[in-house]
């Protein structure tokens, strides 16, 4: 089994560290600094309560360098996703499974999805249907990313908490390919449970990426003074209870209520999220995945998001004046 990681930063280098740990046929796609210091000393991790390792890898920044693989598992950033998708294509062929690994709404959501919306694609997620073309909605295997991580230095990953990667087909059937994956990544030390309604798992990831990112890019507001903040959990509040309704009419069922939700923001303590920390560090914020892409199934839904519209408007022009939104 060969597996390509494509965009092996702070998660993907995790990821690619572990399975080469276990013996795995697993190559990366970097790039800068990070690819330099792979290629001259290796990947290596750093764990709590562990010595530090440094496995040998595969990696480059051209996919042509590696060939056809039996996995794509893709964690880049959502933005940065449809311009890459021609650049991946040595990596594909007949057999290869591409494993969206990116957080947000999935640019697959609608497929084998089992209503009167099959087959509708997303602007927000996946702009000139670049990768519903360019991949082909039948080899995706969906993927949720629970563990945190961090890049501490150019070849170097800092884990943080986690281990679960939940993995599940848009059709929730328990298929080979899946089943596969989800064997590798387990003997790699990785929970990994393929899951048969991987939806409900997006949208409760989604329901805190959606409210606490924005309000705390807004506010430069950690996640336990945002949580319990009166005036800004009631904002949280209104965007979940809108995207709820939302979630709801597309068959999602949410196995715990908004306020424990939010009560788990606050518990994780002065945690900066993504999108605040994207903003400080210049990089592009991750809008249209995790905000813009709720609003837009809110019209296809033709459910009214009010809230959600507000935040996303001010944080669109917060992301437009730092020069790192130009949507």
């Amino acid at each position: 089994m060969k597996i390509c990681i494509f965009g092996a930063g702070a998660i993907g280098g995790y990821m690619g560290v572990k399975l080469a740990q276990a013996g795995a046929d697993v190559s990366l796609v970097a790039r800068g600094p990070h690819l330099a210091a792979m290629n001259e000393k290796g990947l290596s991790l750093i764990e709590e309560n562990s010595d530090p390792v440094t496995v040998p890898v595969t990696a480059s920044d051209n996919p042509a360098d590696l060939g056809p693989q039996d996995y794509v598992i893709v964690t880049l950033k959502a933005h940065s996703v449809p311009p890459a998708v021609l650049k991946m294509q040595p990596l594909i062929d007949d057999n290869t499974t591409i494993v969206s690994s990116v957080n947000g709404v999935p640019w697959w959501y609608f497929h084998k999805i089992g209503t009167d919306l099959e087959g509708t694609r997303l602007a927000s997620v996946d702009p000139g249907n670049a990768q519903w073309d360019g991949f082909g909605p039948d080899r995706v295997l969906g993927c949720v990313v629970y563990p945190a991580a961090e890049v501490s230095e150019p070849g170097t990953i800092k884990h943080i908490e986690g281990i679960r990667f939940s993995l599940g087909e848009p059709d929730g059937s328990k298929s080979d390919r899946a089943m596969a994956l989800s064997k590798a990544l387990s003997t790699a030390g990785l929970k990994a449970p393929v899951r048969p309604r991987l939806r409900d798992d997006i949208w409760v990831k989604l329901w805190g990426n959606l409210s606490f990112n924005p309000i705390s890019a807004l506010t430069y507001a950690t996640l336990d003074v945002l949580c319990t903040d009166p005036d800004t959990r009631a904002v949280a509040k209104g965007m979940m209870r809108e995207a709820q309704e939302i979630a709801e009419k597309l068959g999602v069922k949410f196995p715990i209520d908004v306020e424990r939700r939010i009560d788990g923001g606050a518990a994780v303590g002065a945690h900066r999220t993504s999108m605040l920390q994207d903003l400080d560090q210049g990089r592009p914020m991750k809008i249209d995945a995790l905000v813009g892409s709720v609003r837009e199934l809110g019209r296809v839904t033709n459910t009214p998001t009010p809230t959600i519209d507000t935040v996303l408007a001010l944080i669109q022009l917060r992301g437009r004046t730092a020069g790192l939104y130009a949507g």
